[in-house]
C-alpha cells in the first residue's frame, strides 16, 4: 500500500472513531488481538471498530483474514491474546456468562443435536435462555417454513440453517453475531432473512455479519469494515463506497456518439461502443459527462446498477500493495 493509501486509511479509521466515541457503543473492540500459540504472526492484530445500536455491520475479508478469529475471541471461545473487547458494555472475559445472555449467535459451520428434532432443540435452547415471547419464536419458525417434527440429521443444509437463525433470533438478543447467515438458504428464504434484519434492526438491536457474499452485504448493511491478515484496513459506510464506485451508463444518440470528446473526460473508460451507442464507466463527479451530453440529441440515457464487489476488490487489492 502506498504512503498516501495509508494514511487515507488511518484518517479514515480514526474519524469513524472519533464519531462513535459520542455514543454507546453496543460491541466496542480496543486494539483485540490474538495470536495462536508461537505464530510468528498474530491472528488478529489490534482491531478496533464499535458498533451502535441499531447498526448491521459487514465484516468482510478473505479466507483466513481473521473474521472467524474475531468473531470467536468476541465469544470467549477462545481467549486474545493482548487488548479487550466489550458487549452491551460488559467485558468479554471478565463478564461472559452476562454477555451470553444478551448475544444470538450464528455459526459459519452450523452443528446442531442431530439426534434432536428442530422443536426438541429449540425447547432445550428455549431453556438455557428463556424466551420474551413464545409467539416470536413460532412466528419465526412459520415464516421460514422449517421443518421441525424430523431428526436434525436428516434435514438438509438449507433446514438446518433455518432453525439455527431461529435459535439465534427467538430469545430476542440486544446483539447479533452471525456468521454467514444466508448459507444454504434459497433464494426466497433469503428475502425473509433480509426483512427479519430490517426487523432487528427497527427495534434497536445491533448486528455484526460476517460475510463472503458481497450482493447480500449491500442489501444488508450500514457500514462494513474491511478485514486483511488480521488487521481491519478500512471502514466505510455503504454510501461512501457508492460514492467511489465507478458509474456506468449505457447511452443512445440521435446521432454519431461523441467518442472524441467523451475520452477527453478524466476517470472515464468506455467499455463498449457503435456509431449510436456507447457505454461508459466514470468515476467522480459527472457534471463534465453531462455538459458534453447536453450538446448532443441523446435518445436513451441508462445507468446501471453500482457494483461495489468491484470497488471492494479495487480497494482490497491496493491495500494488498
Amino acid at each position: 500500500m502506498t504512503q498516501a493509501l495509508y494514511g487515507w486509511v488511518n484518517l479514515r479509521l480514526l474519524c469513524n472513531r472519533l464519531i462513535m466515541n459520542t455514543a454507546n457503543a453496543m460491541i466496542a473492540l480496543d486494539k483485540l488481538s490474538k495470536r495462536y500459540g508461537r505464530a510468528p504472526q498474530l491472528a488478529l492484530n489490534k482491531v478496533s471498530l464499535q458498533v451502535h445500536e441499531g447498526e448491521v455491520y459487514g465484516f468482510l475479508g478473505a479466507n483466513g483474514a481473521g473474521k472467524s478469529t474475531t468473531i470467536r475471541t468476541l465469544l470467549n471461545f477462545i481467549q486474545p491474546t493482548g487488548g479487550s473487547a466489550t458487549i452491551m458494555g460488559h467485558d468479554i472475559v471478565q463478564d461472559t456468562v452476562v454477555v451470553k445472555r444478551h448475544v444470538g449467535y450464528l455459526a459459519g459451520e452450523v452443528a446442531l443435536y442431530g439426534n434432536m428434532t428442530g422443536k426438541q432443540f429449540l425447547d432445550y435452547m428455549a431453556e438455557l435462555q428463556p424466551l420474551k415471547h413464545k409467539d416470536y419464536a413460532e412466528g419465526l419458525a412459520r415464516r421460514f417454513d422449517a421443518n421441525l417434527q424430523a431428526p436434525i440429521k436428516e434435514l438438509s443444509k438449507g433446514n438446518r440453517q433455518k432453525i439455527a437463525l431461529i435459535q439465534a433470533f427467538m430469545h430476542e438478543p440486544g446483539v447479533l453475531i452471525l456468521d454467514e447467515p444466508t448459507s444454504g438458504l434459497d433464494p426466497l428464504m433469503q428475502e425473509e432473512f433480509f426483512k427479519l434484519v430490517n426487523e432487528t434492526r427497527e427495534r434497536k438491536a445491533c448486528m455484526f455479519i460476517s460475510s463472503h457474499n458481497f450482493s447480500e452485504v449491500q442489501r444488508m448493511c450500514d457500514r462494513i469494515g474491511f478485514i486483511r491478515e488480521g488487521k481491519l484496513v478500512a471502514e466505510q459506510t455503504l454510501a461512501d463506497l457508492a460514492d467511489q464506485a465507478s458509474h456506468t451508463f449505457k447511452i443512445t444518440f440521435h446521432d454519431a456518439a461523441p467518442l472524441a470528446d467523451l475520452k477527453k473526460l478524466d476517470s472515464a473508460k468506455i467499455t463498449a461502443h457503435s456509431e449510436h451507442h456507447l457505454t461508459i464507466s466514470i468515476r467522480g463527479e459527472l457534471q463534465p459527462l453531462f455538459a458534453i451530453l447536453a450538446r448532443h440529441r441523446v435518445l436513451q440515457f441508462e445507468q446501471q446498477e453500482v457494483n461495489l464487489e468491484q470497488q471492494f476488490l479495487r480497494f482490497y487489492r491496493k491495500a494488498a500493495k
